[in-house]
């Protein structure tokens, strides 16, 4: 006879996470192994504490593993349709244009601005902070030395710049898997970000304003910039031309258009546009959309930030998802993640103490599990129905893990995003901390507008959750 199903405890609850942060420790940290393995092992202590203690039947687990995967299956379409567009996009010349413009941009007088807004442009046209950071950041690190900028400074600005573009790219895979565990539209969470990320920007901008006024009027050292912008130019045909794939998705983002269909479009132009300005072939074009693009400029700085793309590329991150989501499935389908959210929202008072408990549990999860896709997923999945029940829409909750998940794991060392930037940059994360303003700013400002309410949208009355 089976056993009657019961509700978890706080403790029986809180074993599979503590299991989950001992294994990701070990793995990652100890043995630089990637958390896919690890979360499995959390997903199996999950299942045995269900099926031993709490009553469950493996049938029943694995039918709530397969609706939480299938809830994400449109966020892992958009992420295979991401890599072709990145692929294709390269290859045209659209990101190599962005990127030649943007460095065209620099100017001595504002040099922490402008090293905040290149960042920011090559992310947007990227999808990646980490390749922004590895490529032009190092640039722009070795041009703010020749200019008497302490590292940390510097560091701060690409950071912030780095992570405005990866969080309001759709190409960024972060910006795809939050509105997938919260239920909302990828477009609509991208413009409902501009509410808090966009004012976080302006701020930061001003504040590296005042910061970088007494270096105006120092000479700067062009060679590390013009021999970015030679390989660039010499490598592809450089067009303003090449601004309208970019700016078609916009307008796609605007008009609202499903976002499948509007990115396939994304990278369709790629190919175009590969063929019109590139001269590429049919094979270079397909090729580049499936493995991504190879680039062989000489210049290891330009090779290493466009040798990227590509639907395989993706692949990676689907597993990551896929793994996560299936943790997160059996701790949905069981109540364990309903026990440990009730007993947060106990110290939670409306929608102000909602959105601050989100913050919270994201920065929580960044700081002992060491992974950002966990600082989304598992409080995304934890305070979906609570958002719910307070009449809130799913971007509130999408917005909420973005503005506290993705923009704090690079200040903190022992995360992969922070180790990454600390390796790359050769700056300690505990050292460009304060100077990193947008991502410091941006949770606050996502706190900000839950206490008072502003751009909190509201779900029609009929999609509330009933308690």
């Amino acid at each position: 006879m089976s056993k009657q199903k019961r509700k978890a405890n706080l403790l029986e609850a809180l074993i599979p996470i503590f299991c989950l942060i001992l294994f990701i420790g070990v793995a990652v940290f100890k043995y630089e192994a990637s958390p896919h393995i690890p979360l499995i092992c959390g997903a199996v202590i999950a299942a045995l504490m269900a099926t031993t203690r709490l009553g469950f039947q493996w049938n029943e687990l694995e039918e709530g593993v397969m609706k939480t995967i299938n809830m994400a299956m449109q966020a892992v379409l958009i992420l295979m349709i991401v890599g072709t567009i990145i692929g294709t996009w390269i290859l045209s010349g659209v990101v190599p244009t962005m990127i030649y413009y943007g460095l065209k941009i620099l100017s001595p007088g504002i040099f922490l601005v402008a090293t905040c807004i290149i960042c920011a442009i090559v992310a947007l046209a990227t999808g990646s902070s980490w390749t922004t950071a590895g490529t032009v950041g190092i640039a722009l690190l070795g041009v703010g030395q020749g200019l008497g900028i302490p590292n940390y400074i510097v560091a701060g600005a690409i950071i912030s710049g780095a992570y405005f573009g990866d969080k309001m790219s759709p190409l960024s895979d972060t910006t795809n898997l939050a509105p997938a565990m919260a239920g909302a539209n990828l477009f609509d969470h991208v413009r409902h970000m501009l509410f808090t990320t966009g004012p976080s920007l302006l701020i930061a901008l001003i504040l590296y304003g005042f910061l970088g006024a007494k270096y105006a009027g120092k000479n700067i050292d062009p060679t590390i910039i013009n021999q970015m912008l030679d390989a660039l130019s010499s490598s592809f045909n450089i067009n303003p031309l090449l601004f309208l794939p970019p700016i078609i998705v916009i307008t796609i983002v605007i008009l609202k258009v499903p976002a499948i269909p509007g990115l396939i479009t994304g990278s369709i132009l790629g190919g175009i546009f590969a063929a019109i300005f590139q001269k590429s072939s049919l094979g270079e074009i397909i090729t580049s959309a499936n493995y991504g693009f190879v680039s062989n400029t000489g210049i290891e700085s330009v090779d290493s930030l466009l040798t990227r793309g590509g639907l395989q590329s993706m692949m990676w991150t689907v597993s990551l998802i896929l793994c996560a989501l299936t943790l997160g499935g059996i701790l949905e389908k069981t109540g364990m993640l309903e026990v440990i959210a009730e007993n947060i929202l106990k110290l939670a008072r409306g929608t102000g103490g909602l959105v601050v408990a989100t913050v919270f549990s994201c920065i929580f999860v960044n700081l002992v599990t060491g992974e950002q896709y966990l600082s989304i997923v598992i409080p995304g999945r934890m305070y979906k129905d609570a958002y719910g029940k307070k009449g809130l829409h799913p971007k509130n909750l999408s917005r909420a893990l973005e503005d506290s998940g993705t923009l704090t794991s690079p200040l903190i060392p022992w995360n992969t995003c922070g180790a990454y930037m600390w390796a790359t940059l050769g700056v300690h994360p505990f050292a460009y901390l304060p100077f990193a303003f947008l991502n410091l700013i941006n949770p606050i400002i996502s706190m900000f507008y839950g206490f008072t309410g502003i751009t909190m949208h509201k779900l029609p009355k009929e999609e509330y959750i009933i308690e």
